[in-house]
């Protein structure tokens, strides 16, 4: 009886708290995925109304034989190298910066991490304006010669106003990481390292860094995850042109499946993309994970 009681207690809390949420993330999450890697094996456009035909490991076989698939993965890959280290760097100095006691080290904190409460398709729109109007306008002047054309009609600027863009709006997001980062620091470390005569550059390389290990795993996920899967900025900005030359991998698969209608081949690259973009963060995450123990 007490075992029935006690079962019957903890299903009721389960149903209470629990059975939303994992009623929800089968629907919403669990039941899509499955149903997309069934799509990968058909030649379901998405109108036929039926997953019957099989064709096998057809669509793998195509994507892996797309070049243009290929120079979308290259030109991503490309992409999350600089926004990668250029956010992480960027954010680093700024987290740094405002949690040095400088005056109205608050409101920089606002106003840094402001890009990132900016829909991606607005600042998309923003940015492409300043390029291509702003910067393009100022380039009349003798001393802003590289601006003299828009960066967005040439494949190789397109791609840096890409990265500027991306680092411009992740920064600030990423500096509260390391913003927490820095706060839980034992001052009393810092203070003896002072005393026995640390430079400010030692205790940051000897103490900080090693010490907020956990903040770098976190914001190089993030900024992983975030750079792999980027969409709405690469569609608002430059719509994958100059001639495809930006054509991230999430509009590509996007382009190939909602675009070209070919659903299965789109399906089948979004797997891919999905298992390229496990094995990173996780061996990311691992790395991260043992320099953490050790420090």
């Amino acid at each position: 009886m007490y075992n029935e009681r006690n079962f019957s207690d903890k299903f009721k809390v389960f149903a209470t708290f629990a059975a939303i949420p994992l009623f929800a993330f089968l629907v919403v999450v669990l039941l899509p995925v499955v149903t997309g890697i069934a799509m990968t094996f058909t030649t379901w456009t998405g109108f036929s109304g039926s997953l019957m035909d099989f064709v096998g490991l057809t669509h793998y076989r195509d994507a892996f034989a797309d070049a243009l698939f290929w120079d979308s993965i290259s030109v991503t890959f490309k992409y999350v190298l600089f926004t990668l280290i250029l956010t992480n760097v960027i954010a680093f100095g700024l987290a740094l910066l405002v949690t040095s006691g400088m005056k109205g080290q608050n409101f920089f904190r606002m106003g840094f991490f402001t890009p990132n409460l900016i829909g991606g398709i607005i600042l998309g729109f923003i940015w492409q304006f300043i390029f291509a109007r702003v910067l393009v306008y100022s380039g009349d002047s003798p001393y802003l010669d590289l601006f003299s054309s828009s960066w967005l009609a040439d494949p190789d600027n397109a791609f840096w106003v890409l990265v500027i863009v991306g680092v411009w709006q992740s920064s600030g997001y990423m500096m509260l990481i390391y913003i927490a980062g820095l706060m839980g620091i034992n001052k009393s470390l810092l203070e003896a390292a002072e005393l026995d005569g640390a430079s400010a550059w030692k205790q940051m390389m000897k103490i900080k860094i090693p010490l907020m290990i956990p903040a770098f795993t976190i914001s190089l996920f993030l900024t992983l995850q975030r750079s792999f899967l980027v969409f709405d900025v690469n569609l608002a900005l430059t719509n994958g042109g100059p001639f495809r030359s930006t054509e991230l991998i999430a509009m590509h698969i996007y382009n190939e499946a909602f675009l070209y209608q070919n659903y299965g081949s789109g399906q089948a690259k979004a797997f891919i993309l999905f298992i390229i973009v496990a094995i990173i963060a996780l061996s990311q995450v691992g790395i991260m994970k043992k320099m953490e123990v050790e420090s």
